[in-house]
């Protein structure tokens, strides 16, 4: 089980998201998968700002399919590689990890795409 009591400086939820997302900067993202034991590189950061600035546009949290189809778009992938290439970044999965890590608020909806 993971720790959530750590303090960021940040109002969290009982799950560990950011109540509020505008909270979030890259120093708090690394402190969140830190709780992950995970650090990040320039290919979460990537797939974090594309989470982030799809749900600025939209407000809503892209689903897995929103994201591969960016990575199918900007690396050429096929789908099946993006999905992989997404859960090997968030090996917890993309909805619980990437979302929390990216400071979204807890998806109400868990699409796998």
């Amino acid at each position: 089980m993971r720790d959530f009591t750590a303090d960021l400086g940040v109002e969290r939820d009982a799950d560990g998201y950011l109540v509020d997302p505008d909270d979030w900067d890259e120093t708090i993202a690394r402190k969140l998968a830190a709780e992950w034991d995970l650090a990040l590189t320039d290919e979460h950061f990537d797939v974090i700002r594309f989470m982030r600035g799809w749900f600025e546009e939209h407000q809503i949290i892209p689903d897995v399919r929103d994201v591969a189809k960016y990575l199918m778009q900007k690396k050429g992938m096929s789908k099946k590689d993006a999905q992989r290439y997404l859960f090997r970044l968030f090996p917890h999965g993309y909805m619980q990890q990437g979302c929390q890590i990216a400071g979204m608020r807890r998806p109400r909806a868990w699409s796998v795409g």
